[in-house]
């Protein structure tokens, strides 16, 4: 009498850390414009462990992670960083599928990437709070992070902007500087965006002075007024991300609308930086901005959803016993003419 063969157990999906020998394994063209990022995380996530734990700092490389079944054939890519220097605010860099992966159907492939960003989230440790962007268009995407908790707190729409070749020259209101953007000058910024943010995002982002200058270059600008010694305008160049254009973020106070005109094309054309393209970014709900912004040539080049969550860590429970005895030795000094209330032993 002859008995079937059992199935084999299908393999169970993992997630684990980027190792060298995968390297050669990532060819495929979703991947391959990841390649110098990844041999960057590798060769720095030694010495990028070792100095965050001597010091804050900023982080010299993202971390990588691998979804596969089979050891040789990866499904899914996710590159994640920290996003200041104290390691209480992450942000999701790049999330990629395989054409394995995809075979898979939409199901699959959500099933994937939605265990590449729990991984991520359970394996940094000190982190508070997770930010990610997505393209509005993109509905798997943000369906993904709604998933994993993430909740939108920005629209951003991005504009494509051909600056003049030379700035105008144009006066200033009285009182109003131009000044750059360096660590003399970094706290009047950090307080501008405190005061632009929303609060939600401000709380999550949790950014520092320092952490305002490693994400900035330079021209970074910002229109002062002497007189209350403040920053009332920022035009911040955003470090190199994933697009080849460089980036300015324009941040204006609230209670400083009418600075729209000749101050905040100042500043920008001076932040332009000589660049013959840039993106600026823009809260779309901020309609006379963006009116204003596509009164000076900027064509919108997109919209962008800004999604957040928080890390709540379940602290481990105190022992029981050992709240009984404090719990009696309390009451034993409230009552120290009564007789000690015996201890029962066993569970």
């Amino acid at each position: 009498m002859s008995t079937a063969a059992s199935p084999q157990p299908a393999h169970r999906l993992q997630v684990l850390p980027l190792r060298g020998w995968q390297l050669p394994l990532l060819q495929e063209a979703c991947f391959q414009d990841l390649l110098p990022v990844l041999q960057r995380s590798l060769l720095l996530q030694g010495p990028e462990r070792l100095l965050h734990s001597l010091a804050p700092r900023p982080p010299l490389a993202p971390d990588a992670l691998v979804a596969f079944r089979d050891p040789q054939t990866p499904l899914g890519l996710l590159l994640c960083q920290r996003l200041n220097r104290s390691g209480s605010c992450w942000r999701l860099e790049a999330l990629r599928s395989s054409d394995a992966c995809l075979e898979a159907g939409e199901a699959g492939r959500m099933a994937i990437e939605a265990a590449l960003v729990r991984s991520a989230i359970e394996r940094s440790r000190n982190a508070a709070s997770w930010i990610a962007t997505s393209a509005s268009t993109d509905t798997s995407r943000l369906s993904l992070l709604r998933q994993q908790g993430f909740q939108q707190l920005r629209h951003e729409t991005l504009w494509r902007w051909e600056p003049p070749a030379e700035p105008l020259e144009r006066g200033l209101p009285k009182d109003l500087q131009l000044r750059p953007l360096n660590r003399r000058s970094a706290q009047a910024m950090w307080q501008l965006e405190q005061a632009a943010l929303p609060a939600q995002l401000r709380q999550l982002l949790d950014r520092r002075v320092d952490d305002l200058l490693d994400q900035s270059e330079q021209p970074s600008l910002m229109l002062f007024d002497s007189s209350r010694q403040q920053a009332v305008a920022g035009a911040r160049r955003l470090r190199s991300g994933s697009r080849d254009l460089p980036e300015i973020e324009l941040t204006l106070h609230p209670g400083w609308g009418h600075l729209l005109g000749d101050p905040l094309q100042l500043l920008l054309e001076h932040s332009a930086g000589g660049a013959p393209q840039l993106l600026v970014r823009s809260d779309l709900m901020d309609g006379e901005r963006s009116r204003w912004l596509q009164s000076l040539g900027m064509a919108p080049e997109g919209e962008e959803v800004v999604m957040a969550r928080s890390v709540w860590r379940r602290h481990a429970p105190q022992a029981s016993h050992a709240v009984a005895r404090r719990l009696e030795a309390v009451l034993g000094q409230l009552q120290p003419r009564q007789r000690p209330i015996p201890t029962p032993l066993g569970r």
